[in-house]
This record gives C-alpha cells, sequence and structure tokens, in this order.
C-alpha cells in the first residue's frame, strides 16, 4: 500500500534537540518516503500553541533542566488535548527529558516539578548519572535497541505500566530494576539517546505501523533494505556484549 500521509508534530525542536535527538523525526519522514508514502512534518516553537487534532505521530526530545522546565510549562496547557491525543491512540515517542516529563512529577534540583501526568510514572534523582552505551531487548524490534544514556533521574513506573525493554548492557531507567523506558498505548518513552531512530529501524518502524494502523486501519509497511542499519546495530551489540565498550 502507498499514497498514505502522515502528520508528525516536532515539539520544541530549538529547546529539545540533546544528542541530535530531532533526527528521530527525519528517520520518520524518510522511512515514509522510502515507501512512497508521505510525512508533513509540523513543528512547534516556544510561542506557538501546539494543535494536536490532525497529528499521527507526537515526539518530544531530550534538553537540560532550563529547557524541560520550559517545555513542561508550555504543555501543561495543553494537557487535556495531549491527554486525549494519547487515550485515542497518537503515536508518541518521548526520549530522556520528555520522558520524564510524561509522568506525575519529577525532580528538578530538590525540587518537585509536575509533570503531564500521561503515564503512571514518576522520577526522582539519585548519584552517580547513568551514563553510556546502552543495549535493550524489546518486544517492539526484532533487534536489541542501542544507543547512548546520560541521566540524572531514576524513574519508576507504576503498577501494570510496560517498561519498553529489558537491559542488556547499560542502566535503564533506574540502573536497578533492569528495565527500560516505558510502553503505555501507542506511547513509548526512553533514555535511549544517539538518536534513537537511526540505529534501531524496527523501532521507527513500530511506530509508523501504530500510526498508519489508527490512521487507515491498515498498519502494514513493506520491507526496505536496511542492512547498513541493521549490520551497524549489531556490530554495537556485538561488542557491548563482549565489554568491549566502557560504561
Amino acid at each position: 500500500m502507498s499514497g498514505r500521509t502522515l502528520t508528525v508534530a516536532h515539539l520544541f525542536p530549538e529547546l529539545l534537540n540533546l544528542y541530535g535527538d530531532g533526527g528521530n523525526v527525519l528517520v520518520l519522514r524518510k522511512r515514509l518516503e522510502w515507501r512512497h508514502d508521505a510525512c508533513e512534518v509540523v513543528e512547534c516553537h516556544v510561542g506557538d500553541r501546539p494543535s494536536f487534532s490532525g497529528i499521527d505521530i507526537a515526539f518530544i526530545g531530550g534538553g537540560s533542566d532550563r529547557e524541560q522546565r520550559i517545555v513542561c510549562e508550555r504543555l501543561l496547557d495543553e494537557r487535556d488535548e495531549l491527554t486525549a491525543f494519547v487515550e485515542d491512540g497518537g503515536v508518541l515517542l518521548a526520549v530522556c527529558g520528555g520522558y520524564q516529563l510524561l509522568g506525575h512529577s519529577y525532580l528538578m534540583g530538590d525540587e518537585e516539578v509536575t509533570g503531564l501526568g500521561l503515564v503512571d510514572l514518576y522520577t526522582d534523582r539519585g548519584a552517580p548519572r547513568l551514563i553510556g552505551n546502552v543495549a535493550v531487548e524489546s518486544r517492539i524490534s526484532p533487534q536489541p535497541i542501542v544507543g547512548y544514556e546520560n541521566h540524572g533521574g531514576r524513574t519508576h513506573l507504576g503498577e501494570g505500566v510496560e517498561p519498553m525493554g529489558r537491559v542488556l548492557f547499560g542502566h535503564g531507567n533506574d540502573g536497578v530494576t533492569g528495565e527500560e523506558g516505558c510502553l503505555y498505548k501507542n506511547v513509548v518513552g526512553t533514555y535511549v539517546h544517539g538518536p534513537l531512530l537511526p540505529k534501531n529501524p524496527g523501532v521507527a518502524d513500530h511506530l509508523l505501523s501504530c500510526a498508519l494502523e489508527r490512521r487507515y486501519g491498515d498498519g502494514t509497511l513493506e520491507p526496505l533494505d536496511d542492512e547498513a542499519e541493521l549490520a551497524a546495530n549489531k556490530v554495537m551489540v556485538d561488542r557491548l556484549m563482549a565489554g568491549e565498550e566502557a560504561e
């Protein structure tokens, strides 16, 4: 099937682009175009009022505490609409700082900041920072998900909230449970930077398939030649599992 169109909302790209997170939006667009489908990207900047009407995929990247606070305050004004989008099956990818915003609260220094409350989770802080390469086994990707994590937050999932996956190498949500990220409806939250999707085409296709299913009632995707991407993924996984990369 071809000729379909998805609309992606890239939220606050000027603030939330830590470790090249904006590259995730480029991957979504290209993987649709390579299949002769179309992708419209709507950028929401500071001062804009985001609307999720007609949006298929929303993306929130990572940023510093300052940027994270600005974005959270802005999105709290739109919380009802964003909640309705999520509960209706809208696809949302949130990375690192964006992931922390999904929960009920997160700690910024010694201050507890109110989150968006989209997913039953919360984030406190711990020491040391959890930094390094990461590999995660997940049901949303045929291959282990690889990338980079750097966070002082410790994210705790509520009862019944599914983690994105199980840590094979690295730290994950809290460095203790072996869990990484969260899955709720069509929401994917994760600490994996890098950016995430260029290194993990299976995750990109999972998001696209969910969005196409919601929009068109058919999430079927034609296969792509991902030989280069999968070879790079395998090299990283093999190196990590062989202990060749320092934490």
